[in-house]
């Protein structure tokens, strides 16, 4: 597993996802798989970097794994902000207009549409979201 941390600034964006980029390239990881985990790095990265640490700041951790399966990536982001399991909140319905819809859920939703598994764990007072995707 390698890593990454970084204060959780949106500005530090950038510097995960090349990390991430650059990891995934090394593995050949095809192209569609690689756009479909850049949107799920920038989706929880900008909501940590958002809303974890509420007026203040802390770091967030990216790790990336290739070790359980040569075909699949597993991607973690661990933080210590206020506990959140973004997998509690219901799926929007994307049926209705868009006028007609609640605000928020749609990044969660598509960061699960875009990999294979996900959970979420709140251990020693941190939040631990892992994904993994196939590919």
């Amino acid at each position: 597993m390698e890593k990454i941390t970084v204060e959780a600034k949106i500005e530090n964006l950038q510097q995960v996802t090349d990390f991430a980029t650059e990891k995934l390239e090394a593995r050949d990881c095809p192209i569609k798989a690689a756009m479909q985990l850049e949107l799920v790095i920038e989706e929880i990265f900008v909501n940590i970097a958002s809303y974890a640490y509420e007026s203040a700041t802390g770091d967030a951790t990216f790790c990336i794994d290739f070790a359980e399966d040569p075909n699949a990536v597993s991607l973690t982001f661990i933080d210590g902000g206020k506990p959140y399991n973004p997998l509690e909140k219901p799926d929007p319905d994307i049926t209705l207009d868009m006028n007609e819809r609640d605000i928020g859920g749609l990044g969660i939703f598509l960061v699960k549409k875009n990999v294979d598994e996900i959970s979420y764990e709140r251990t020693n007072d941190k939040n631990i979201l892992h994904m993994k995707k196939f590919f």
